[in-house]
This record gives C-alpha cells, sequence and structure tokens, in this order.
C-alpha cells in the first residue's frame, strides 16, 4: 500500500513538473554550474595580454592551459571537432565547403542529432548558440530559418558572416537584417544578446557564444580605428624564415618577404588586434551581466579559438592550415568554481577535450563516439594517469580549385606531443622537430634522424589515425620514441604571467579618450 502510494505521489510530481514547463532533467539539473564557452576565430596564441578585460578578468582570474592545441587547423572541422568530440577523421568533415566539408557536410552526415546543443539540454541546461556555427551556414543545404536540434537560443548570421555589418541574422527562426551603423556592429549585437542570455535565462545554462573576430577581413568596431596604430607583428626567430632548405617542398620553395609584403602583415596584425578590442568589450560586459546577477560565481567561463594563425611565421604571410604551432597551439583559458586564479597548466589537451568537460560539470551523458577526455581533473588541481601524451594532426585538401587556392599545404597527418612536432605527408616528405631545443620549429630534422626514429613516429601516428572512440584515448596517451636533436640557437619560449594585471591605459592606443 505504502508503496502505491509513493508512486501515486511520485506521478502527481511529475505532472506539476511538466505543466510548470520544469522537465525532469530541468529540475535534476538544479544546483549544476552554468557555463559559457567563448570561441574566438583564427585567435593565435600569445596576444592575450593585449586585452585587459581577458587579461584581467579570463587569464588573471582563472588557469591557462599551455599546451592546448586543435587536431585540425582549419575553422569548419575544429568546431565540428569541438561539437561531437571526434577527430576528423571520425566526423568526416574534411573541410570548410561542400562536398566534403562545410556546414553541407555536417548537417547531410546528420551529425546534428547528437551533438554538444544536445548534451547539454538532455541534461536539463537551456542551451544558447550565438555567432559563428559552421562555415557557409545553411548554404542551401536547408533553409535560412533552420534551427539545429539542440539549442533553445539560436542567434547565427546566414549572409555576410564576416563582414560584421549588413550581414542577415537567424534569431530562432526568425531572420532579422542589420545595416551599416555603429549599433550594428555583429560583435557587439552578439554581446547584448549574450548578457540577455544569462541574465534572464534560468540555471543552470550553456552559452556557446562565438564571435567573429580576428577573422579576416577583421572588421572593427568605429570607436576603435585608432587603436594600436603603432603595433608590428611580433619578430620571432621563425618570422620570414631566414632558411627553409630542409622543409618539405610546399615551403622550401617559398620566397623570403618583401619589404612591402611585410608592411601588409603589421597592417593585417593592427587590424586583429582592433577587432579582439570588440571582444574584449564583450568579455568584460558578461563578466560585469554575470556578477550582477549573482551568477559568477557558479559559472565556469571558456576562452578559446578555432586555430591560429600565421603572421609572417615560416616564411607565411597569412593563414593557417600548417602543422606548426602558429596555426594548432591556440589559448585555452578557464575561470570558475575552485579553478586556481593566475594559473597555468602544461598538460597536453585538445579541442575535443572541450565536450567532454562540459558534460562532466553537468552531468551529461556522453556518447560512445566521443574521442576527448575530461579537463575536469586538471582543472581541480590533479593529473589522472594515464594521460593525454599527444594530440593527432589531420589536413585534407579541398576538392574545389577555388577553396584549393586558399593553402599551399598537402595534405598530413600528424602528431603534436610535449617534445615533438612530427608531420608525414602525402608527398611522402616529413617534419621532425625537438621542441625542447628547438621550439620555434626551425631545424627539420626527418633527414637527420635514425631511420628506426621515423619508423616509431609512424606506427605511433598510425594508431592515432586509425582510432575510434574510447580507442583514441588509449591511442594518446602512449609516449612518443625517445630522441634527442642536435643543439639549437635558439632559446625556450617565454611563459605567461597571469598575475600582471593590465589597465587599459596599459594598452597602447586600446581604448578612447
Amino acid at each position: 500500500m505504502l508503496d502505491a502510494v509513493r508512486k501515486a505521489l511520485c506521478l502527481i510530481l511529475l505532472s506539476l513538473l511538466c505543466a510548470s514547463g520544469v522537465t525532469p532533467a530541468t529540475a535534476q539539473a538544479a544546483g549544476r554550474p552554468n557555463i559559457v564557452l567563448i570561441l574566438v576565430d583564427d585567435l593565435d596564441d600569445g596576444s592575450l595580454q593585449k586585452f585587459p578585460n581577458i587579461w584581467n578578468q579570463l587569464v588573471g582570474a582563472g588557469t591557462s592551459f599551455d599546451r592546448f592545441f586543435v587536431t585540425n587547423s582549419w575553422c569548419c572541422p575544429s568546431r565540428s571537432s569541438i561539437l561531437r568530440s571526434q577527430y576528423v577523421h571520425s566526423h568526416g568533415v574534411l573541410t570548410n565547403t561542400a562536398p566534403e566539408g562545410g556546414f553541407t557536410k555536417f548537417h547531410d552526415s546528420d551529425l546534428e542529432r547528437s551533438t554538444l546543443g544536445t548534451w547539454m539540454k538532455s541534461a536539463g541546461y537551456r542551451t544558447g548558440l550565438m555567432g559563428k556555427y559552421l562555415n557557409h551556414y545553411p548554404d542551401g543545404a536547408t533553409e535560412p530559418t533552420y534551427v539545429p536540434p539542440g539549442w533553445d537560443e539560436w542567434a547565427v548570421p546566414v549572409r555576410k558572416l564576416y563582414e560584421e555589418y549588413g550581414y542577415t541574422l537567424n534569431e530562432n527562426g526568425v531572420l532579422t537584417a542589420h545595416g551599416s551603423a555603429p549599433e550594428d556592429y555583429l560583435t557587439d549585437v552578439l554581446s547584448q544578446k549574450a548578457g540577455a542570455f544569462v541574465s534572464q535565462s534560468p540555471d543552470p545554462f550553456f552559452l556557446y557564444l562565438a564571435p567573429i573576430a580576428p577573422h579576416n577581413p577583421a572588421n572593427h568596431a568605429p570607436r576603435y580605428a585608432n587603436a594600436f596604430a603603432d603595433a608590428v607583428a611580433p619578430r620571432t626567430p621563425s618570422f620570414d624564415q631566414a632558411d627553409v632548405s630542409a622543409e618539405p617542398h610546399w615551403l622550401s620553395s617559398r620566397p623570403r618577404f618583401s619589404a612591402k609584403a611585410i608592411e601588409k602583415i603589421d597592417e593585417r596584425y593592427r587590424r586583429r588586434l582592433r577587432a579582439m578590442l570588440g571582444v574584449d568589450d564583450m568579455v568584460g560586459a558578461l563578466v560585469k551581466t554575470l556578477r550582477e546577477t549573482g551568477k559568477l560565481d557558479n559559472t565556469y567561463i571558456f576562452f578559446a579559438s578555432d586555430n591560429g594563425f600565421h603572421l609572417g611565421q615560416h616564411r607565411l604571410a597569412q593563414g593557417k592550415t600548417t602543422p606548426f604551432d602558429e596555426s594548432i597551439k591556440v589559448p585555452l583559458v578557464v575561470r570558475g568554481p575552485g579553478v586556481r586564479p593566475g594559473g597555468v597548466n602544461g598538460e597536453m589537451s585538445a579541442n575535443v577535450d572541450l565536450a567532454p568537460t562540459f558534460a562532466e560539470l553537468a552531468g551529461a551523458q556522453l556518447p560512445d563516439f566521443a574521442e576527448g577526455r575530461s579537463l575536469v581533473p586538471l582543472l581541480r588541481g590533479r593529473t589522472p594517469s594515464p594521460w593525454r601524451q599527444n594530440v593527432l594532426l589531420e589536413f585534407y585538401r579541398p576538392t574545389s580549385e577555388k577553396s584549393a587556392r586558399q593553402t599551399p599545404v598537402p595534405a598530413y597527418q600528424g602528431m603534436r606531443t610535449a617534445q615533438n612536432t612530427f608531420v608525414r605527408y602525402s608527398t611522402g616528405e616529413y617534419q621532425l622537430y625537438d621542441l625542447a631545443r628547438d621550439p620555434y620549429q626551425l631545424h627539420n630534422l626527418a633527414a637527420k634522424v635514425a631511420p628506426a626514429v621515423i619508423a616509431q613516429f609512424n606506427q605511433q601516428l598510425d594508431a592515432l589515425a586509425a582510432c575510434s572512440g574510447a580507442t583514441c584515448r588509449a591511442a594518446d596517451s602512449v609516449r612518443p620514441p625517445p630522441f634527442v636533436g642536435p643543439p639549437s640557437p635558439v632559446g625556450p619560449t617565454s611563459v605567461l604571467t597571469p598575475s600582471l594585471v593590465l589597465t587599459p591605459a596599459s594598452v597602447i592606443g586600446a581604448r578612447r579618450p
């Protein structure tokens, strides 16, 4: 009799919850943390100190991951890996454009049925995606009003995405045209929508906020037209690399820069910094809103980029898609409950690890096909054993001639470890760098080491390139074969100092008077 009464009470409670709009999943999620992912576009590693809000509110108040990599340094494959926690060979979105890539490939492959959005929503989270989704969305594959499953709030441009003006925004299935007035600047519009979402949404919520900056053409808000007037691109030892004779043909055949080319690189650098100032304002406004609504202490904020960007390094005036750190090493900063302020974590991590991290924080069910690892233990100051020892790198050439002209790089597979970068190209050429002695990747040792060393790297790379689901977490925990390269004249790279507090006045020309 007592059991019957309990069952009846449970049914009554369930019906009341449903009638009030509160699902069992939502009720179960109560008390869990809010999560925000801010994913910028094409931001290189190492420039965050130029942006006061990002540096003070995120880097200084959180932990930076010093060895965080993308498995493919091109927008759509990388973003697909974030949405699915899969390497490119598993999700199959190979490039930015149809038929083998872009939104069309993701949509036509029915990958949207199970993504970060659907996992978080099933866990009782209110979900929102604002900004860039996947390249060429909706691209004729669907109606411009299409909203993928898993997202409660949707604000994504369907035209003129990179212009940041004159675009059309799909807002929850309703198309809204924006013009060229200062208040139409896309980053600012997204910032306002993000503020409304986090302040009005019941806890817990998950927000995927994807501003366009600093992607070319790197349009900036009018208020920053004169910022960084004297800035020049970093002149690292790899800038306009003097000797590329040991490199694969795609690189060894590139000429050195003219003075005019260097001027263009510097101007591009300035444009990118100006565009990022809008994102810096977005971060400041978001943190302010979370603090004023009493939600900041229970919110994790993740800040990352979909890939890096070359600005003169290794004779590349601009672009990505390479296996060099300029392309694959990107910032990841996390602040939130239990995360050490001003911390730096040196463990290997990758963009496929983001979704498992969010799932663990949210109590969401992770599908068996997921290939990344949760970073939650690292956020709490411990490293599980075994842990990731390498990150698989994959790049596929687009089939369309127009898209292929965007990059000179042949298809490749590679492996980035704490000590080495190893790459094998479809041309039969190799790259191998000893990063402890050659942090700027100036000395390709592939032709100088014993053939057995290359064979060992190839064997380990084969296992990574063929992995699927849980087998990826076995393949990525294998340590690379040891070898010692020749001494390098270049010293070690500098280390972040998150304790440094920036003020607007400390950024040259970064703010209006």
